[in-house]
């Protein structure tokens, strides 16, 4: 079924659309997806999903990914949309759905980033089975992570903390927390919130815990009544995940990275009906703030291997972009807050925060090199 869009019927949707929406295979990837489709249905256009592997996705088998080093220069060209951005191009989707922060900051002239619908929580979150905050840890306690972002902040904090590289989906890294290859996990708070649906129980402590005796960490990781995976029998129930969401940082602890918890819907630059039909579901806030953080990135020389955070909020108006970049080791970080100038764009920002950031000293500390 290649070429344009097609229209679906006459009345009240003569201008309904039936849309082909590309997505990797994972559970976060498929959720995002099908709450696209929902929006767009409930604006009186069809949709259905194309699954499309990715070389992000390849990269998740240790072999392929001992095999294929993911450099600056891989990093850059997009590891998790290379595959989905050719079918876009060859019109064998019309749309594709993605973690905005997967991006590059700059996309080829022949797409466009069409629609950020609102952000959800932009947050990154301590996942442990036992321990209830960063600071209670054990000394020299092992933290699964694979980001040089996530790694270099959490030094700044904890020296003493090991990483342990874990790859893979949700599911995936909160079973190998579980089979403890680590003692603690930091995840994307939206990707937890996506695929969670209810209040679990409390984990069980051991009455010699040193955190016996507390309230239990009840959490309901997403609004609650609400019902995200309608027609998805694949999203089993997580139980035992939400409740082991110790903490979700601020940003003075972990700045969470440029355009995270956000998702960004992706058409071919000149597909002006695929682009009407999508145009709302933009978030106007949400866009300036991921914009200026992504100016940012760029402005440093993007790709998500850098240790680069940086999170806008305030909205249009009113404006604050908090920002940090932090050495390999923690032993050093320069962080950059700014107030929105009145009118100022979302790229005048990112540039001005970013200027700043090298003028006390950031560029060289992304030029060390770090191995995860």
């Amino acid at each position: 079924m290649n070429g344009a869009p097609r229209c679906c019927g006459d009345s009240q949707y003569d201008q309904s659309m039936h849309l082909r929406i590309g997505s990797r295979g994972s559970q976060l990837a498929l959720w995002q997806a099908r709450h696209i489709a929902a929006t767009l249905r409930s604006l009186g256009h069809t949709a259905e999903i194309v699954i499309i592997r990715t070389t992000g996705d390849r990269l998740q088998d240790p072999a392929f990914a001992a095999a294929h080093p993911v450099t600056p220069e891989l990093d850059g060209k997009g590891i998790f949309i290379k595959e989905i951005e050719q079918a876009l191009a060859e019109k064998s989707i019309d749309l594709a759905v993605h973690s905005l922060k997967d991006l590059p900051t700059k996309l080829d002239a022949q797409f466009t980033l069409a629609a950020i619908p609102e952000r959800a929580d932009p947050s990154d979150a301590l996942l442990c089975m036992e321990w209830s905050q960063l600071h209670t840890l054990p000394d020299n306690s092992r933290v699964g992570t694979s980001s040089p972002r996530r790694v270099a902040q959490l030094l700044s904090h904890r020296p003493d903390l090991q990483f342990v590289s874990i790859r893979g989906n949700i599911d995936t890294r909160i079973r190998k927390l579980r089979e403890g290859q680590c003692d603690a996990l930091v995840l994307a708070s939206a990707g937890l919130d996506r695929l969670g649906t209810r209040v679990l129980a409390a984990v069980e402590l051991d009455p010699a815990h040193p955190e016996h005796g507390r309230e239990p960490h009840m959490e309901c990781v997403t609004h609650a009544g609400h019902e995200h995976h309608e027609e998805d029998e694949v999203l089993a129930d997580p139980s035992g995940h939400a409740d082991w969401i110790r903490q979700r940082f601020t940003p003075d602890i972990l700045c969470p990275a440029p355009g995270q918890g956000a998702l960004a819907v992706e058409t071919r630059a000149d597909d002006t009906q695929a682009i009407a039909a999508i145009r709302p579901i933009d978030h106007a806030e949400t866009r300036y703030a991921v914009e200026a953080e992504r100016a940012l990135l760029h402005a440093l020389g993007g790709g998500c291997s850098l240790p680069v955070g940086a999170l806008c909020t305030g909205g249009v108006r009113g404006a604050m972009l908090y920002s940090t970049v932090t050495a390999p080791d923690g032993e050093q970080l320069v962080t950059v807050e700014l107030l929105a100038e009145a009118g100022e764009s979302a790229e005048s920002l990112g540039v001005r925060a970013a200027n700043d950031l090298v003028a006390r000293g950031a560029r060289e500390l992304l030029d060390v090199e770090v191995a995860i």
